[in-house]
């Protein structure tokens, strides 16, 4: 059985992957930092790891493989997942590949370095309704492969 890994304490989509993955029946895997209300539902299960850093992306990195897909805004994470065998979506709907994720860590980096150095004050633009249905979108087409190829 194919799953779905939330790398959850930050993601906005939650509601959304509960969503298209109860239309497949696949089982997802909401991993935090700390205790966090969410649906109750049978597919659903939660993760709460302890505090300190990576500790949720190590518990998925671990686990995801082959045909699973992972829901992060973590281009680290979705490098390690892709490498796995896994797909990536970003909560905006926006598909990490073996394509992109070269260039995601690149521009991850190079806004780094430029944040650091004081070039870069501002955080990231606001979640839309687009971004919302680009990922329902996504997630669906991401299930739907998985489906196909197998």
């Amino acid at each position: 059985m194919k799953e779905i890994y939330v790398d959850a304490d930050a993601c906005p989509v939650k509601d959304e992957v509960l969503k298209v993955a109860a239309r497949h029946s696949w089982p997802i895997h909401m991993v935090s930092n700390s205790w966090m209300r969410l649906a109750e539902h049978p597919l659903i299960t939660r993760v709460v790891v302890p505090e300190g850093p990576d500790v949720a992306d190590d518990w998925i990195a671990e686990r995801a493989g082959l045909g699973d897909v992972v829901i992060t805004n973590d281009i680290p994470l979705a490098d390690r997942c892709i490498k796995a065998g896994a797909s990536a979506i970003r909560p905006n709907g926006k598909m990490l590949t073996e394509d992109s994720i070269g260039m995601a860590l690149a521009v991850r980096n190079l806004n780094t370095d430029l944040r650091d150095a004081g070039e870069i004050t501002g955080g990231p633009s606001g979640f839309t309704k687009n971004d919302r249905s680009r990922f329902l979108s996504a997630l669906d087409t991401a299930i739907q492969k998985v489906l196909r190829d197998n």
